[in-house]
């Protein structure tokens, strides 16, 4: 990131952009005024800008051709340094922007007190800075917490149910209003978990690789989706092993459209579940956009719809990459293999198993 400092002066674009050389210099911060020599930064400006800007901030990548994004600042928001911090740490103005307007009381916290704190704190935790930025955008009331007395023990009581300490810049990435609830809240989720029969490791595991389970209301959302499953005739402590997120997903916004779709397509309960219980990422693809187009292809491919029931994940693999090319070379090639053997191969091994000398499906 660059700062620039110049003078005031009449309208300036609110958005510059400049090209960027691949060797260019980087610095912390820069004093008014500032000069680049020729050989340090070269930029062409594709904007007529007046030359007597107040300050810009520019972001970019070091060591690459990306654009710098050169924003103008006002007085105004020179004068708070809350502002100043987080672009200087490469929030936007934008974001800047929403965190104050979903979170006013943002720019009366302490920043040596409480935001600077909270974001040594997370890269002590190993989460990126840009990160960072995206978690404080979503969840700006994290700065009204605490360190010392919501979240560092918050953090050591999840650590206690098993949640992955290498795993936690990604945990707090995903849900970062985690470490904003009780330990009550939690435990509630926990104890739902125990029910289902979900050992206290694996607990941990579904803590750590889904965190928004404890956003999630046992009696609205979790026992009914897990009532829903079981009569599918699905183990659900075994499902949510594989894929705890579905637990998440709405009953009748995702879950019920896709059982219906395969009901109209003529499998039955039984097979449904069995497909679910390989593949429980069915019930998170777009019925449009991945579902139907897939089923439509899938039709024209001469397999029975038995091999989906066996190979659900036929559903996960794209159809313009990955299925027609390779059910075009299986049928070039004279050959004829199981879904499972058409898809799952890398292309090296596809091309080997083609090569096979054996006849009939390849299973």
């Amino acid at each position: 990131m660059f700062v620039f400092a110049y003078s005031i002066c009449s309208e300036i674009p609110k958005t510059l952009q400049f090209s960027k050389p691949t060797n260019i210099k980087t610095f912390s911060s820069i004093q008014p005024p500032h000069y680049f020599s020729s050989t340090s930064i070269r930029f062409s400006i594709r904007t007529r800008v007046p030359f007597s800007a107040r300050i810009f901030l520019c972001h970019a990548k070091s060591g690459t051709n990306e654009s710098l994004n050169i924003q103008v600042l006002s007085p105004t928001l020179l004068e708070d340094p809350h502002i100043v911090y987080l672009m200087e740490h490469g929030m936007t103005i934008d974001q800047v922007r929403t965190i104050m307007r979903r979170f006013p009381a943002f720019s009366r916290y302490s920043l040596e007190g409480k935001i600077k704190p909270l974001v040594e704190f997370f890269l002590e935790f190993g989460v990126p800075k840009e990160q960072i930025l995206i978690i404080l955008t979503k969840r700006p009331r994290l700065c009204a917490l605490s360190l010392s007395k919501n979240i560092k023990p918050t953090v050591k009581f999840l650590e206690s149910l098993g949640v992955d300490k290498k795993q936690w810049a990604k945990a707090i990435y995903r849900f970062p209003a985690l470490l904003t609830y009780s330990r009550q809240k939690i435990n509630e989720s926990v104890d739902f978990l125990h029910e289902l029969g979900i050992s206290d490791e694996s607990i941990g595991r579904i803590l750590t690789r889904f965190p928004n389970i404890v956003g999630c209301s046992v009696e609205d959302n979790l026992r009914p989706t897990a009532t829903y499953f079981r009569s599918l005739g699905v183990d659900v402590g075994a499902l949510l092993l594989r894929c705890p997120q579905i637990i998440g997903l709405s009953i009748e916004a995702n879950i019920k459209p896709v059982t219906e779709f395969f009901l109209e397509k003529g499998y039955t309960l039984e097979e449904i579940g069995t497909m679910i219980s390989r593949c429980a990422m069915l019930y998170a693809y777009s019925l449009t956009e991945t579902m139907v187009p897939k089923w439509d292809y899938f039709m024209t491919m001469d397999y029975p719809k038995s091999e989906l029931v066996k190979f659900p994940y036929y559903f996960g693999y794209s159809l313009e990459q990955r299925i027609k090319p390779r059910y075009a070379r299986m049928k070039s090639s004279g050959r004829r293999l199981a879904l499972n053997r058409l898809l799952s191969p890398s292309s090296s091994n596809f091309e080997k198993v083609l090569k096979m000398k054996n006849k009939g499906i390849a299973g």
